[in-house]
């Protein structure tokens, strides 16, 4: 399969799996990041002395950073070359989260984030753009896929009970010095087993592009984390979601007839490509929403400390984990894209169903384990699929590019999963207080989160209309074909 100037890219058979070993440690390092300090928090707060408010911005300054800088971190991948730019993102990637556990304030904490984000971003982008790359028959790329999505999908659960355990046993300072370790797996192992894919240097790095879509990601992200807390009304909001769609559509204008721009438009308008990263949103803004959620009733409602929590949720990783490296390549070359990945969808949405019986007296079974088994399962098969999908057909000179909008995808569907449902149980919450005002606090707060998992449920089956019946892609080939 000819790469970029021509040169010609060993397969991943004749390599093994050890690219896929060095290509999902290095992704899982940004993943663990993004829950691995939630369950740190409060520890963070007390050691340097923190407000409420500055607090959160440990979370967001690194989730700001990644969304806003993905999809430069992808054109820079195909400009330089994916290899070279993941071994930055990694060494970089490393080097703040030192600084940060080395934190002697706040200002510094959030500031080092920051930088994790941005070197996220490259890492991110590197690692699907080498994923394509190497993984080139279809039956070999259906798995590796699925290995690699059932790493980062446990990755998220895994994150919480880690930070727990680092918290409990060291300090928070931890879950960053961890990364420095998790790292030498990438530095070492990525010269010796991943191909030097060469560059593409008439790529010219568009700034005003990359500023507009920065920007955009970030106004977007924020306005839709900050809903939950200021309202859909409150003009903060309002304006972060106006200045949003007017720097994204300017973002749009200046890719269209441009097919070296930031984004070329070829890889998200192809019919599968496009509606695989639709299904990326759906799959993350149920993932996410649920956790969320969950993570309220288990702590606030039931009483489960941060670790407990994370342990509660590890059946979800495992059915994750299983559906991803093994269920979906299975029926990936056994059943055509649009009906399988629809029917992973509606599989969701049946996780999403027991939790709408939640009540402040629920115990953790049946409701809770049932429900994360089934949503483990559905979210495993789903996203393999939805990836394989969303990739479908990619020029090689576009991998970078497009592993950065699938990241992009996926980012934005977890902050719509977290905004649109916890303002959704916000909004049940205060209308059953209102009607029942002797019913309770508690009562109302988990009226909101049953009501809240049936939005999520109704959002995802509609959802899985359209996949079916748009996606055209053909399953890919059981026989390994010569590259």
């Amino acid at each position: 399969m000819a790469i970029g100037t021509g040169a010609r890219v060993t397969s991943g058979t004749k390599r093994g799996w050890w690219p896929l070993a060095v290509i999902a440690s290095a992704h899982l390092m940004a993943v663990l990041d993004t829950t691995v300090m939630f369950v740190a928090l409060p520890s963070v707060q007390r050691g340097l002395g923190m407000t409420v408010a500055g607090r959160q911005w440990v979370v967001t300054a690194y989730t700001l950073a990644l969304a806003g800088l993905l999809l430069l971190g992808g054109r820079l991948a195909d400009r330089f070359g994916a290899r070279n730019t993941l071994l930055v993102g990694v060494v970089g990637f490393a080097c703040a989260s030192a600084v940060g556990g080395a934190s002697a304030d706040g200002a510094m904490l959030i500031a080092a984030r920051a930088v994790q984000g941005a070197f996220g971003a490259v890492l991110i982008s590197s690692t699907k753009s080498l994923l394509v790359n190497v993984y080139t028959d279809g039956a070999e790329r259906a798995r590796a896929i699925g290995i690699f999505t059932a790493t980062l999908t446990a990755g998220l659960a895994v994150g919480l009970v880690l930070g727990g355990v680092l918290t409990s046993a060291l300090n928070w300072r931890w879950c960053l010095y961890l990364n420095v370790p998790l790292s030498l797996a990438a530095v070492v192992g990525a010269p010796r087993v991943l191909p030097d894919l060469p560059g593409r240097p008439q790529i010219t790095i568009d700034v005003a592009s990359a500023v507009l879509a920065s920007a955009g990601m970030v106004a977007l992200i924020y306005g839709l984390g900050e809903a939950a807390s200021l309202g859909w009304g409150s003009g903060q909001v309002t304006g972060s979601l106006i200045a949003a769609a007017v720097l994204l559509g300017g973002f749009v204008a200046r890719q269209a007839g441009h097919p070296d721009r930031l984004l070329p438009l070829r890889v998200v308008l192809d019919r599968n490509r496009g509606w695989g990263m639709i299904a990326m949103i759906v799959n993350a803004l149920s993932t996410f929403g649920m956790m969320l959620i969950l993570t309220y009733q288990l702590q606030s409602v039931m009483r489960y400390s941060a670790l407990a929590t994370g342990l509660a949720l590890v059946p979800f990783a495992l059915a994750a984990g299983l559906g991803s490296a093994f269920a979906a390549p299975w029926l990936m070359v056994r059943v055509p894209p649009r009906w399988l990945l629809s029917g992973a969808i509606v599989i969701e949405a049946a996780g999403l169903l027991p939790l709408i019986w939640l009540t402040p007296s629920s115990g953790y079974l049946p409701l809770i384990l049932a429900a994360t088994l089934v949503e483990g399962l559905g979210t495993g098969v789903a996203g393999p699929v939805a990836l394989h999908t969303a990739l479908h057909g990619v020029l090689p000179s576009d991998a970078g590019a497009a592993g950065a909008a699938t990241s992009a995808a996926g980012q934005f569907g977890s902050s719509v999963g977290a905004a649109l449902l916890n303002t959704i149980a916000a909004a049940a919450a205060g209308g059953y207080l209102a009607a029942h005002p002797s019913a309770g606090v508690t009562a109302g707060i988990v009226h909101g989160f049953a009501v809240a998992m049936a939005w999520g449920a109704g959002l995802l089956i509609v959802a899985a209309i359209p996949v079916a019946a748009f996606v055209t892609a053909a399953r890919p080939a059981r026989r390994r074909t010569a590259t």
